[in-house]
C-alpha cells in the first residue's frame, strides 16, 4: 500500500483555539461549553476522514503573567479550561470512525487512574482512543495540583518513564480471550488470565489487578510531543504518534531523520512510530480570499495574548521585565518551562533577548507561520513536507472555529485526495488501523 498523509485535529476544551484570539473571531461559534459544539466539529473531521483529533490540555489557566489573572479573564486567554476526556466522550458520541484522543499529566496523576481511564475510552469509542502524554509545564499547574512548584525538567520525564512502565503493565494484564461469560457453568472470565502486576518502581508503586479489559485495537495510541533533548528520548521509546513543531521545512527534516533514527536504535520499527508536523492552514477558494481571511485575522490577537502565553510555556513572569529589557544569561537558564521554545529564540542568533524578541521569533499567542492559499498553494506545502519526508502528516490547527476546519475539509482535502496522498475513505475501523499501527499485543512495548 502506497503510503498516506495522516491527519490529525489540534483541540481544545476551552473558549478558543490554542490562539487566544479565535473566540474574537466574528464567525467562531460561542457556544464552546455545549456538546453540539464538539460533535458538530466532529462531523466536520469525520467527513474529512481525519485520523484523529485530540485534545491539547493544561492544568491551570496561563495566569503567571503579571502575577494575576485577571488579564486571563478579560482577554479570553485560554480563561474556560473543561476536562478533555469528558469532552472527547461527547465528541465520540457523535463520530463513528474519528480517532480521538486526550491530554493527561504522568506528574499529577496516578498510573492506575490514567490506564483505567483510557482503557475505558477506548472499549466505549470501539478502539478509537489515544493518551497525549505531557509532563506538565509551569509553576500554576503545579499549585493548582497541591504542589508549590513544578517538578525539574529532566526528573519529570524520569518518572514519566516509570509512569509508562506502569500504564502498559496494567494494560497489559488482561489476555484478549480472558473473558468467556460461561453463564451455564458460572464460569466470567479465565482466572489465569487476568494477573496482578506488581509494579515497584523507582517513583511508582501500582498492584493491581487491573478492572478494564482489552479494546479492539489492544491498547489506546500514544501520543507524545516532546521537543527538548530530553523529551525526544522519552518520545522515541514510547511515542507512536509524535507531534512537532518546526519554523522551517530543513530543520522539520533533519528532526525527522533524527526521531526515526532514535526509534529504531531503541529496537522499535521506525513505521510504528507516525510523526505529524504542526501547520496552521488559512485555506479559501483562492489565495486572494485565503490572504484576505489572514489580514482579518491579524487585527484579532494583541501583545498581552503572546506576554500571558510566553509567562505561561517558559514558566517565568513576562511582566517583570520591560518590553526591550534584555533576558540575562541567568534569566535565560532559569526558564524552565518549554525549554524548546526557548532553545528556538537562541538558535536564531539572539543570545540576550527582551521580551519584544520573544514575541516576534516565536509567534506565541499569534497565527505564525501559517500555510496561506487555495487548494494548490497549501497541498503544495503539504506534499512537499510529505514526500521529503520531513513528516507522516500534520497537526492542523484551527484559526477560529469551526471555519477552519470546514475551509479545510471544502478545499485542501479534496485536492490532496486527487493528488492520491490522502485516503478517499476510512479502511478500518480502530485508531490503530487509521494510522497504519499493528493490533498491540501484549509486551509489545518492552
Amino acid at each position: 500500500m502506497s503510503r498516506e498523509i495522516k491527519l490529525v485535529a489540534f483541540l481544545q476544551a476551552q473558549n478558543c483555539t490554542t490562539i487566544p484570539a479565535a473566540w474574537r473571531h466574528p464567525d467562531a461559534r460561542a457556544d464552546f461549553t455545549s456538546a453540539a459544539y464538539y460533535q458538530h466539529i466532529g462531523k466536520v473531521l469525520e467527513h474529512g476522514k481525519f485520523d484523529i483529533g485530540f485534545f491539547d490540555d493544561r492544568l491551570a489557566m496561563p495566569d503567571m503573567y503579571l502575577g494575576d489573572h485577571a488579564h486571563v479573564i478579560e482577554h479570553g486567554i485560554r480563561a474556560v479550561k473543561m476536562d478533555p476526556t469528558a469532552v472527547l466522550m461527547a465528541m465520540a458520541m457523535g463520530t463513528e470512525r474519528l480517532g480521538l484522543g486526550a491530554t493527561y499529566s504522568t506528574t499529577y496523576h496516578q498510573p492506575f487512574h490514567v490506564a483505567r481511564l483510557f482503557q475505558t475510552i477506548d472499549l466505549m469509542s470501539n478502539g478509537r482512543a489515544a493518551w497525549n502524554v505531557v509532563t506538565s509545564v509551569n509553576d500554576n499547574e503545579a499549585r493548582n495540583m497541591g504542589r508549590d512548584k513544578v517538578i525539574d525538567h529532566d526528573v519529570r520525564y524520569d518518572r514519566a518513564d516509570d509512569f509508562m512502565a506502569a500504564v502498559l503493565g496494567h494494560w497489559d494484564s488482561w489476555d484478549e480471550d480472558a473473558i468467556v461469560l460461561d453463564k451455564q457453568h458460572g464460569v466470567f472470565a479465565k482466572p489465569g488470565s487476568v494477573r496482578r502486576l506488581d509494579h515497584d518502581g523507582p517513583f511508582y508503586k501500582t498492584r493491581g489487578p487491573f478492572t478494564v479489559p482489552r479494546s479492539a485495537q489492544g491498547r489506546p495510541v500514544l501520543i507524545q510531543a516532546g521537543a527538548s533533548g530530553r523529551g525526544q528520548t522519552f518520545a522515541a521509546r514510547w511515542g507512536e504518534l509524535l507531534f512537532t513543531a518546526f519554523p522551517t521545512f530543513e530543520i522539520a527534516r533533519r528532526s525527522y531523520d533524527s526521531l526515526k533514527a532514535a526509534c529504531a536504535a531503541g529496537g522499535r520499527d521506525p513505521d510504528h512510530m507516525k510523526i505529524a508536523a504542526l501547520g496552521f492552514p488559512i485555506a479559501a477558494a483562492t489565495k486572494a480570499e485565503a490572504e484576505d481571511k489572514r489580514a482579518f485575522y491579524d487585527t484579532l490577537p494583541n501583545d498581552t495574548d503572546s506576554l500571558s502565553l510566553l509567562s505561561e510555556a517558559l514558566n517565568y513572569d513576562f511582566g517583570a521585565k520591560g518590553m526591550d529589557e534584555p533576558f540575562t544569561d541567568a534569566d535565560m537558564a532559569g526558564l524552565s518551562g518549554i525549554q524548546a521554545l526557548r532553545d528556538r529564540v537562541v538558535q536564531q542568533g539572539v543570545k540576550n533577548p527582551t521580551p519584544r524578541d520573544f514575541m516576534q521569533l516565536t509567534g506565541r499567542g499569534r497565527l505564525n507561520h501559517a500555510w496561506v492559499g487555495g487548494p494548490k498553494e497549501i497541498a503544495d506545502i503539504m506534499e512537499e513536507w510529505f514526500t521529503a519526508p520531513a513528516c507522516d502528516g500534520f497537526v492542523i490547527g484551527p484559526s477560529w472555529l469551526p471555519g477552519s476546519f470546514e475551509d479545510f475539509v471544502t478545499h485542501v482535502v479534496p485536492e490532496l485526495q486527487r493528488r492520491g496522498i490522502y485516503r478517499k475513505d476510512y479502511t478500518g475501523t480502530t485508531l490503530r488501523d487509521h494510522l497504519g499501527l499493528p493490533k498491540a499485543t501484549l509486551g509489545d512495548w518492552k
